[in-house]
């Protein structure tokens, strides 16, 4: 995308010029500038360049550049930033009352500081062009609602401040079953079903005529049972009382819609329940292959879980964390038997395999777009803040948040717990390597943070 703004220089003396175009050229490399010296140069530019912004001396040898101005019938033509070489308060007036985005009196230090004046002029007139579109916006809503209320398959009504219909359109008989004869007079809320009448007369009462609000709500129909509204309102403001006269509203039945996203949302989570299914299908035969971390998994994840709560992660980043933490050993499954089962240490070439598992795990899980977001620990929960991990040696805040606290984790309970070499240890020494550990295989505050959540469970 080109971002490139390009400005249109009016100036006839050249050593103004050179000086706006050096300013330029020290600043942003983002600014072209294209200078003309006459009004007659400067209307061929403006059609062929499009300039983003003019800036042009007031007085030019064929006229003056006022006559660049805005005018009423196009409010937004490209914006201008006149220059004199004297100032003279009429004129100042008169160009910003036509248009103009400023005034400045030619010195050398306006002139060096044309970039900064050039970035707040732009950034004014997007603002005076987003009114102006917003403005447009509202004339055509209007008129767009004249024409529903009119012909809409949507349901026009008008109501009081109180609820009470002034009006509704006739599409209310083929939406609620009901006559527009027999709604006028009534209370709009006698027909809100009673879950969600507090909420719709407490937004109500709350309606300000500069603000549109959309609600979704049940409302009973003529014959007895409920359907699905979607209603956009909007509070007209009486201009001689300062006050709000009355609530416009459109309405549509939305009934389909709400069975489509419930069924929807059933088939959703019985997605994510098969996602959940197969990774722990996975994760048991991980723990089939490796005996001797039976039951870590599911420790590591949970006490990890608890850690990501504490550091506020949302329910929607804890899925992730959740399905990441279950499947960090995932590589494992390439790791073979005599490596992986061997009961004694690894020798130097053994450990080059088993060191290389995350990056199984990355290869095996990174074609399941679903497992993207949670690649993050069984990719780098064996990185150390020191640099000293695989795969990659990242070092530092480098590492994934997610696997700077796993790695916390995974190593207390791997500490924790008996394997075939090895007892566990207490776990106040294993407090103390943690601590040991801070600052060069671990992230300290994480270290604090993990050691606070296993104080917690003590108690």
């Amino acid at each position: 995308m080109d971002d490139r703004i390009n400005i249109l220089l009016i100036e006839d003396e050249d050593p103004h010029a050179e000086l706006i175009q050096r300013a330029f050229e020290d600043q942003d490399a983002r600014f072209k500038i294209f200078r003309v010296r006459s009004l007659t140069e400067a209307r061929t530019q403006m059609v062929e360049r499009e300039p983003t912004l003019i800036i042009a001396d007031w007085r030019l040898p064929d006229g003056e550049s006022m006559e660049l101005l805005p005018n009423h019938h196009d409010p937004l033509s490209t914006p201008i930033i006149l220059m004199t070489s004297y100032g003279n308060e009429r004129i100042a007036v008169e160009a910003l009352k036509s248009g103009a985005l400023d005034y400045v009196v030619k010195s050398p230090e306006s002139m060096l500081d044309m970039p900064h004046l050039a970035e707040r002029a732009i950034e004014q007139w997007a603002a005076r062009a987003e009114r102006a579109k917003m403005q447009k916006a509202l004339l055509e809503s209007e008129a767009q609602f004249r024409l529903l209320a009119e012909n809409a398959s949507d349901m026009i009504s008008r109501l009081t401040t109180e609820g009470r219909v002034i009006y509704v359109s006739p599409a209310c008989e083929t939406i609620l079953g009901y006559t527009p004869e027999e709604m006028v007079g009534t209370s709009s809320f006698d027909i809100v079903h009673e879950d969600d009448r507090a909420f719709v007369k407490n937004l109500f009462r709350g309606n300000r005529y500069d603000a549109t609000y959309t609600v979704s709500y049940q409302a009973l129909h003529k014959n007895g049972h409920y359907v699905w509204l979607e209603s956009s309102a909007k509070a007209i403001l009486d201009r001689k009382t300062n006050s709000i006269s009355e609530i416009q509203i459109a309405s549509r039945d939305i009934t389909e819609r709400k069975k489509s996203e419930k069924a929807l949302q059933v088939a959703h989570d019985g997605l994510q329940e098969a996602y959940q299914r197969t990774i722990e299908g996975w994760v048991r035969a991980l723990d089939l292959r490796d005996r001797e971390t039976e039951g870590h998994t599911q420790r590591v994840t949970e006490l990890t879980i608890k850690v990501a709560r504490k550091l506020g992660f949302s329910e929607e980043e804890l899925t992730h964390i959740r399905r990441g933490a279950l499947l960090h050993d995932m590589g494992k499954m390439a790791i073979p038997d005599e490596i992986l089962q061997k009961p004694g240490p690894l020798n130097e070439t053994e450990w080059e395999k088993m060191r290389r598992h995350p990056i199984y795990a990355y290869e095996m899980l990174s074609p399941i777009s679903y497992l993207h977001p949670a690649l993050e620990i069984p990719l780098c929960h064996h990185e150390r803040w020191d640099g000293s991990g695989y795969p990659r040696g990242l070092k530092g805040e480098d590492i994934p948040l997610v696997a700077r606290f796993f790695a916390i984790v995974d190593v207390w309970d791997a500490l924790c717990s008996d394997r075939p070499y090895r007892k566990k240890m207490p776990q106040q020494e294993v407090v103390n390597y943690l601590r040991e550990k801070s600052g060069i295989l671990f992230d300290p505050k994480l270290v604090d943070v993990f050691l606070s959540v296993v104080e917690s469970e003590k108690k």
